[in-house]
């Protein structure tokens, strides 16, 4: 399979330089220039199905022309070879957990693929050459990725992370892990971390010196493997007999994980629409209120891991729809809300259910509460362990929150970050060193 740039300036590129550059030549995100359609048997069958075999058919759609099924089977089950998502019920809205990977998040399925994929690619080519991977967090990224490549031989980690804006045990999960992971912690915002890997891209003389590559989620082998969560979702549903008419709200910060469910849609996903929910750094949802793409400087909030100004993966959901504003809206609602609003929804779920959300989870499950119709059954996702923000988590139930053996094993290590302001010209000369 070829993919080709979202800003349509540059070669096409196979999956191996998609995966190993990260970022094409003009700067654009790289896009698989088909998506294959998966059997009906499949759907029809789906509920027998376990995570992992659902997991590898949906792969072999997007990579199976590119990785030998065999290999590709291993990549799959080696990514997910922990705890399944487990799906909640709240009466006609639903939970949909993710965070019973290593680092207790959704990324850590995106993470562990490519790190995997990454691996077998370089194990191919025999190659002797470090390969650097730049990643921008604003909280479970950067963690998700540290875990998922610890260790892995021919790779070393770059996390850059902003100062004061992750939470202590986010923090923890990044910059205690030594070997090869290096935590830069950065003088700015979540969007001026992200600016520092996309112009290490764009750089000559990095580019000339070592070998980069970036595993957020603008990679390919970031994003598309997030697309699991949704078959296994639709499959618990289905098991239930609640597959008709489903609503899926997906929390969004950098709109990868989103992005994913859409191309999941494109393989025959049978999921009638989604709501994209925001923190205060609502610029996709005044998008779909204006038709205008307005990026601005991210604002901090409780949910952190959303607080993003400029979501790369709108690039990619923008070509998914032909760059069709009314295409878009016809599929994908908005949702907007204030800490103080998510707070309450925190509060409030937990007081009638019995059940903690996260701040992220929050947003979910109140665009749920507010928008879901006669007739539809809402799934949200509950991208990450409310432990992992427990500071805010605690003050705004009055109560002390549970650690997860898990989290409290990563609070143990020692601190060990680079500081960095946030000029490129600093990263560059740091960089330039290694």
């Amino acid at each position: 399979m070829k993919y080709y740039s979202t800003n349509h300036q540059a070669p096409e590129a196979t999956l191996e330089k998609a995966v190993v550059k990260g970022l094409a030549e003009d700067k654009g995100l790289y896009m698989p220039d088909h998506i294959n359609r998966l059997p009906q048997e499949f759907f029809d069958h789906i509920q027998d199905m376990s995570f992992q075999e659902i997991a590898f058919e949906v792969a072999k759609g997007f990579f199976a022309e590119d990785i030998p099924a065999d290999d590709l089977k291993q990549i799959v089950y080696d990514t997910l070879s922990f705890d399944v998502p487990a799906v909640k019920i709240t009466e006609k809205i639903y939970s949909l957990e993710l965070f019973h990977g290593p680092t207790l998040a959704f990324k850590d399925v995106g993470a562990r693929f490519m790190a995997r994929l990454l691996g077998y690619f370089n194990k191919k080519q025999n190659a002797d050459r470090l390969v650097n991977v730049l990643v921008a967090t604003s909280g479970d990224t950067g963690s998700a990725v540290a875990n998922g490549f610890l260790g892995v031989e021919g790779i070393h980690v770059y996390v850059l992370y902003p100062k004061g804006k992750v939470s202590p045990i986010q923090e923890c999960q990044f910059t205690t892990l030594g070997q090869n992971i290096t935590a830069i912690e950065v003088d700015g915002v979540f969007d001026d971390c992200q600016a520092l890997v996309k112009n290490a891209f764009m750089d000559a003389d990095l580019n000339a010196h070592m070998k980069l590559t970036s595993a957020n989620s603008i990679n390919v082998a970031r994003f598309l493997p997030q697309s699991f969560y949704y078959f296994y979702a639709y499959a618990q549903m289905k098991k239930a007999g609640k597959a008709d008419n489903l609503v899926v709200c997906v929390p969004s910060g950098n709109f990868g994980n989103i992005c994913s469910a859409l191309f999941g849609v494109r393989m025959g996903l049978p999921i009638k629409r989604f709501i994209a929910s925001n923190n205060a750094n609502d610029i996709f949802y005044n998008y779909l209120q204006t038709g205008k793409y307005e990026p601005k400087p991210s604002v901090q909030t409780i949910a952190n891991a959303m607080d993003v100004g400029d979501p790369s993966n709108f690039a990619r959901i923008y070509e998914l729809y032909n760059r069709d504003h009314a295409a878009i809206c016809a599929h994908i609602s908005g949702a907007t809300y204030a800490d103080e609003q998510i707070a309450d929804t925190m509060r409030q779920c937990l007081k009638e259910t019995g059940y903690q959300l996260d701040p992220h989870g929050a947003c979910g499950y109140r665009a749920l509460q507010e928008g879901l119709q006669e007739g539809e059954t809402g799934v949200f996702l509950e991208t990450a362990h409310p432990a992992k923000f427990k500071g805010v988590v605690d003050a705004i139930i009055s109560g002390d929150i549970e650690i997860p053996a898990k989290l409290a094993a990563f609070m143990k290590g020692e601190k060990q970050s680079v500081s960095m302001t946030k000029e490129f010209a600093d990263f560059k000369a740091y960089l330039m060193t290694k």
